[in-house]
């Protein structure tokens, strides 16, 4: 289920609670939904991670034989029990908090099993159909807001590209990758970063945004750059790795961005969670 990258979803939610209380309500307000929101994302990003080593199982069995299902601790037929019951209750758990919240929550749940089974074979749609997962989860959290998707839905552009990127510069983390994925990578996190700038400047919160920004981006750009100069499989997989917890600085960045630094702050303390979990459990 990989436990570090849940946290970053619920990040994902956070930061997307705190953009949408900017129309109408503060961010405290709304927590009896909030929190069913962040169960709801960790349930779709656990089933969807979980799917993800059932359609790779065969392929596992060569690639990574310490997964659960390939060395035997987890069966097939347990692990798509798991997958099904957490992208169900995921998908229900926001449809209490509203119907809107519930069509993005199935819409995760249909491009993450779409990924799982085709779009990680293909080498341009596959990165896309990801971003597209993180994308559709920070539009999760604006949701709790009615109306509010329409007002920011083209935030969802960030975290599209950011996780486009990495899925991209994933690709040669068993074998290998090429220094052209990780140019691009590098282009699309300067675009991301360039993008949240903006914004950040228009609402005259820049110097807040930057007290996140800045160790973002040397959080991703030390390891993408190491990887650059040597593009062998562990580095690549530190790249990675780095790139998905640094999501929680992002998501960190986009509320204080469009809200405060208390909310910043809270999304800000997952860092180290994240950081923790990613020391047991595999985050790749």
């Amino acid at each position: 289920m990989r436990p570090a990258n849940i946290v970053t979803s619920v990040a994902d939610v956070l930061a997307g609670i705190a953009i949408a209380c900017v129309l109408s309500s503060t961010f405290f307000e709304v927590w009896p939904s909030a929190l069913l929101l962040c169960i709801s994302t960790a349930c779709l990003y656990g089933g969807g991670i979980v799917f993800n080593d059932v359609f790779d199982a065969d392929l596992d069995k060569i690639e990574r034989p310490e997964r659960a299902i390939p060395s035997g601790r987890v069966s097939l037929q347990e692990a798509t029990i798991l997958g099904m019951v957490l992208l169900g209750a995921g998908i229900i758990l926001a449809l209490i908090s509203s119907q809107t919240s519930g069509i993005f929550a199935a819409a995760i749940s249909v491009c993450a099993l779409v990924y799982n089974k085709w779009g990680k074979h293909h080498p341009f749609f596959g990165p896309l159909n990801m971003g597209m997962c993180r994308g559709l989860n920070l539009l999760l959290g604006i949701s709790i807001i009615a109306g509010a998707v329409a007002h920011w839905y083209v935030l969802a552009i960030a975290p599209v590209a950011y996780i486009f990127s990495i899925t991209m510069t994933s690709r040669g983390e068993v074998h290998g990758g090429n220094k052209t994925n990780l140019y691009i990578a590098a282009f699309l996190y300067a675009a991301v970063i360039g993008f949240i700038t903006y914004f950040s400047y228009t609402n005259n919160r820049l110097l807040w945004s930057l007290v996140f920004l800045l160790p973002f981006a040397w959080m991703i750009f030390k390891p993408l750059l190491k990887a650059i100069q040597e593009p062998i499989g562990k580095n690549i997989g530190k790249a990675v790795k780095a790139g998905v917890i640094s999501l929680i600085l992002m998501d960190a960045s986009w509320a204080v961005t469009f809200s405060s630094i208390l909310p910043a702050i809270v999304i800000a303390c997952l860092l180290p969670v994240s950081m923790w979990l990613s020391k047991t459990f595999a985050v790749t």
